[in-house]
């Protein structure tokens, strides 16, 4: 008699009838190495990082405004303030939109702007005043117009030496050393404009760019005044020395008094440095020249656009 097996178990051959397909070694196997704390939904890193992500990636469509920083490279910059905007507009800067507040008020500079906008071929869009203050970063002195072009197109700093000496004997270029601060930047490049010289040279690193902030101190002159970018500042100076210039730098510890300064007919190289500490010890060290401005004893020292303006004016005066 056949033994009777246990109530409800499987009949038939020894071993499984068919195969698994190989699961249950997988499933011996693990998921593999934990993720990152970021890369897991569940937790507070990886809601904190795509909570920083949407505060500073920007909206499609839209564009900010680099205002500050030490950037030289990068995406469109917006331009803001009816002087600069038609300053640019006038150069041909290659802008891409032109953006004018609603019911802003007319003058004729914001006249010529949207016909040479609109002469060009530049997309005019009327906007709130609220989402130009957030294109131009805060800037809440924009006018009611914002501007957006390409990055800063800067220069070889032989080109801009060949270019001066194609439109002058006598060349006057200025170079800044620890100049971090736009404004300052932008003040220096308008002041180049107002008093004949022909450039200026920035150092690629710890130096200011021509930010949006730089092009609207400049009052538009950034358009007309070319920048040169350095790699190395002091292999620049050796170079301008080489080719003919004479080099000053403005520094407080100076030796000479910028009224007693008697080499207005040579091709000069003036150099600024920051306000807090002056020329670097390498720039001043290769310098012909350091030169002081004579100012009160109760003022420890004058802002670099300042000393920038004085300077170039004494200069332009005495040529």
């Amino acid at each position: 008699m056949a033994k009777q097996g246990r109530p409800g178990a499987a009949k038939g051959k020894k071993g499984p009838l068919k195969g698994t397909g190989g699961h249950g070694r997988k499933a011996l196997e693990g998921r593999g190495p934990t993720p990152k704390a970021e890369d897991r939904p569940y937790h507070k890193a990886y809601r904190a990082a795509k909570a920083a992500e949407k505060t500073t990636k920007p909206k499609k469509g839209k564009f900010v405004a680099s205002s500050k920083g030490t950037s030289k490279t990068g995406g469109p910059e917006v331009l803001s303030g009816r002087n600069a905007v038609v300053e640019a507009l006038r150069a041909r800067i290659p802008a891409t939109s032109l953006f004018v507040a609603q019911r802003v008020e007319m003058d004729d500079r914001m006249r010529e702007s949207i016909a040479l906008a609109n002469h060009r071929g530049i997309p005019v869009s009327e906007v709130t005043r609220a989402e130009i203050d957030r294109m131009t970063g805060g800037d809440f002195v924009h006018q009611g117009i914002a501007l957006q072009v390409p990055p800063y197109k800067y220069v070889d700093p032989n080109e801009l030496l060949d270019r001066a000496l194609s439109k002058s004997p006598l060349p006057l270029l200025v170079a800044l050393d620890g100049i971090t601060d736009p404004r300052n930047l932008g003040a220096i490049i308008r002041s180049v404009a107002a008093f004949g010289a022909h450039g200026i040279v920035l150092p690629q690193r710890r130096s200011v760019g021509v930010t949006a902030s730089a092009w609207k101190t400049s009052a538009g002159a950034a358009a007309r005044i070319p920048v040169a970018l350095a790699s190395n500042l002091n292999q620049v100076i050796k170079e301008y020395q080489r080719r003919g210039l004479f080099v000053v730098g403005l520094d407080a510890d100076g030796d000479v008094m910028l009224p007693d300064f008697d080499l207005n007919d040579k091709p000069l190289l003036v150099i600024v440095g920051s306000e807090g500490k002056g020329l670097s010890r390498l720039v001043q060290e290769n310098c012909d020249q350091v030169v002081s401005i004579p100012i009160s004893s109760d003022t420890e020292s004058l802002n670099a656009g300042i000393a920038a303006s004085v300077a170039l004016y004494q200069i332009a005066a005495n040529r």
